[in-house]
């Protein structure tokens, strides 16, 4: 078994600038520029061990690639474990190749083995649901339902990007001069469950496209950073993304979260970018991120449609 390393990632994300250009509707979840570094990074020291990949190539150029997760449990900060018992499939096609999705899909009847397999389509890809329906998948509608976990994503053109208004004393700050241990800390306190370390931290300063003055923060009066977002620049498609946004458990109503979201589309468009992106869970039964995103402009251009084949015999 060979890592998923840096060159291969740096491959998928290339593969994911392709579509986004020619149909950004076809991206799938976790599979875009900043989705792949994000997941990558911060998961790679805990999870690599159980994660298997493969790449499809057609006249040496990557047409395809499939990253599947095994079950696996992991120790989250607060002495927890997040134990996850299916598998689960990230991939993507170019959409001139859409019948490798069949080759991706008998691979990950390989190696994901006598386990329920669980992946996404997007909803406007009808080739590639007729094919995974083929393939024996069924649409899980438990995690379709209005109090499941889908995901949808969001757009936003970046034009007429209002001004932040922060609360007196508080400061919009980026990373720039800030440690992994600061950082890491301000991810901790936005999400008290966390597996992030600070190697994690570290990794994903190193991974391609992060920039330190693309990730924003909201620092409070006595110095906390208050609320966190990393921006994800991909300068070839001129688009930006957010993952993640998050805001400290103490600090939260207080409009943070609109003004770092705000800050952040302005440096992305000073930057270069042209739209920018967020993923958030879509269903009406977890309201509070859609709403802050659709709040500053987003609008859902696409979502995930959740489907699973049991395990033989079940």
């Amino acid at each position: 078994m060979t890592d998923l390393g840096l060159h291969e990632l740096r491959l998928m994300q290339g593969l994911a600038q392709q579509v986004m250009e020619l149909r950004p509707e076809l991206v799938n979840g976790e599979a875009t520029v900043g989705e792949l570094a994000w997941g990558w990074a911060k998961d790679h020291d805990a999870l690599h061990r159980y994660w298997r990949h493969r790449l499809w190539f057609v006249d040496d150029r990557l047409a395809a690639w499939g990253w599947a997760y095994l079950p696996h449990r992991v120790a989250r900060s607060d002495g927890t474990f997040r134990e996850v018992t299916r598998a689960n499939l990230i991939w993507q096609a170019h959409p001139d190749r859409p019948e490798l999705l069949a080759e991706v899909l008998d691979w990950y009847d390989e190696v994901a083995g006598d386990v329920d397999r669980a992946l996404t389509v997007q909803v406007g890809d009808a080739a590639s649901r007729a094919a995974v329906v083929a393939h024996g998948y069924v649409f899980d509608a438990e995690t379709a339902s209005d109090t499941g976990s889908w995901v949808q994503f969001n757009a936003r053109e970046l034009v007429d990007v209002p001004e932040p208004v922060l609360p007196e004393g508080f400061r919009l700050r980026t990373a720039e001069h800030l440690s992994a241990v600061a950082l890491a800390r301000a991810h901790w306190d936005a999400w008290p469950r966390s597996s992030f370390t600070d190697t994690a931290c570290a990794r994903v300063q190193r991974t391609w496209p992060y920039r330190a003055d693309l990730h924003v923060l909201v620092e409070a009066p006595e110095g906390t950073l208050a609320a966190t977002a990393i921006v994800w620049l991909d300068e070839a498609t001129r688009t930006a993304e957010f993952e993640p946004v998050g805001t400290h458990r103490d600090f939260r109503r207080r409009g943070l979260g609109t003004a770092l979201q705000l800050y952040g589309m302005q440096l992305a468009r000073a930057a270069g970018a042209r739209r920018m992106l967020v993923a958030c869970l879509g269903a009406p039964g977890h309201p509070a991120a859609r709403g802050l995103y659709l709040g500053v402009g987003f609008r859902e251009f696409t979502r995930d449609l959740p489907h699973l084949k049991l395990a033989r015999g079940r």
